[in-house]
């Protein structure tokens, strides 16, 4: 059902399927800054004087990462008091301005604070389309909104490095942080059209820290807000370290690294076509439904990628990686967005605040989480394996947590403060 709280979009704002696909372009920023580059690993590793192989440069998907946790918590605030559109505006240009500092920057060290940089950037687009999202829509509805963003936004892994190896035979891999920045200030055009969607009766009346604190006190005191918020935690948190592995495992675990991009791509695009059919048939069986039943295929294949690497001592074939992989990750595919609109459902009057909180917690504590296991890998698969085990059980006790409890939605903001 669409919801009727937010005010309606003019003629010359965005509505409908023109609106979900810029939501979904300024989501894809997002992706785009790590997948864009890593094809470029091997060249960067060279100019920065790193050694051959050296997992350093896995440093910049993390502190990307960091930045997009740290600068989560300040978008929801500001999109809750100064609305959507200025708030979206605002960390596009902070991405530009982080994309372009590593264009240019001349040490490992320097590119990594950029890359913070960058990360807080994207952290804006992220948090006001999921705020907007939910002023929109609501239920089912929002859970095949949230499918058609994460359709889109998969494309960037299927399509991102296949571009960074094409532009790396013709140009340095700095070109590769230009062009992201080209990206964003195409995107930054768009959302002139972006409507405000901001109900004037959730808006913050300013930022002093109690009218702040209460907002997200109203967020973290939900308990199925908490619950689903968690069970998203778990499962970014070894995505990002997949995400950071991805290079090392096909090229040493592999040997395919001539063939990384194709492989990379072919994964994410298993992962489009889940979140496509989660889009479609989430209104016939619910979002609820929808979370078991994915949540069952989800704990069996991480079962199985276990199973894998331990029969294989963490160096299975390549073929036996993709045909446990691939359905592990759709299945991911289809736990986020309907995770998602479980936890925002309750949030509808601090709806950005309550991105910033869960937003943050995801990315915050997930890239520490896939850091770590970036860390003990090991030339095998077996840490990423162990990480998929614990996140499916990490999520299956949020999600018990949470069923049980009785959904109370949130009382508007602004009276509350």
């Amino acid at each position: 059902m669409t919801s009727t709280a937010a005010p309606p979009a003019s003629r010359r704002t965005a509505d409908g399927r023109e609106l979900i696909a810029m939501l979904a372009m300024a989501t894809a920023l997002t992706a785009l800054g790590i997948d864009l580059m890593l094809p470029g690993f091997d060249e960067i590793r060279s100019d920065l004087g790193l050694a051959e192989g050296a997992t350093a440069v896995t440093g910049l998907v993390t502190a990307y990462f960091v930045g997009l946790g740290v600068g989560t918590v300040f978008y929801g605030p500001l999109a809750d008091h100064k609305g959507r559109r200025w708030t979206m505006r605002l960390g596009l240009a902070v991405y530009v301005a982080g994309a372009l500092i590593a264009t240019v920057a001349p040490t490992l060290p320097l590119l990594l604070l950029a890359r913070f940089v960058w990360g807080m950037g994207a952290a804006g687009p992220r948090v006001v389309a999921l705020a907007v999202v939910r002023d929109r829509f609501e239920g089912d509805a929002m859970s095949r909104t949230m499918s058609s963003l994460m359709a889109v936004f998969l494309l960037v892994p299927i399509l991102a490095p296949t571009l960074g190896a094409a532009l790396l035979e013709v140009a340095p891999w700095r070109w590769l942080f230009a062009l992201c920045a080209a990206s964003a200030l195409a995107v930054a055009l768009w959302t002139r059209r972006l409507p405000e969607t901001l109900a004037p009766a959730h808006r913050i009346p300013d930022l002093r820290f109690h009218r702040v604190q209460t907002a997200a006190r109203l967020v973290v005191s939900n308990r199925t807000t908490v619950a689903y918020s968690l069970a998203t935690v778990a499962l970014y948190g070894v995505f990002a370290s997949y995400l950071g592995s991805a290079e090392a495992i096909v090229d040493q675990v592999l040997d395919r690294a001539d063939r990384f991009p194709l492989i990379f791509g072919a994964l994410a695009g298993g992962m489009g076509v889940a979140a496509v059919v989660n889009g479609r048939i989430v209104s016939r069986f619910g979002t609820r439904s929808m979370v078991r039943g994915s949540l069952t295929a989800y704990v069996a294949m991480t079962a199985v990628l276990l199973a894998l690497a331990l029969a294989t001592d963490g160096r299975p074939g390549l073929w036996a990686f993709l045909a446990v992989m691939a359905p592990l990750l759709a299945s991911h595919a289809q736990l986020l967005p309907n995770l998602n609109t479980l936890a925002m459902h309750p949030m509808a009057s601090v709806a950005g605040t309550a991105s910033s909180v869960i937003g943050a917690a995801q990315l915050t504590i997930g890239a520490v989480l896939g850091g770590v296991l970036d860390q003990l890998f090991d030339g095998t698969i077996l840490p990423l394996a162990i990480g998929f085990v614990l996140a499916a059980a990490a999520t299956v006790a949020a999600v018990t947590f949470g069923g049980r409890g009785r959904e109370v939605v949130a009382a508007p903001a602004e009276p509350a403060v």
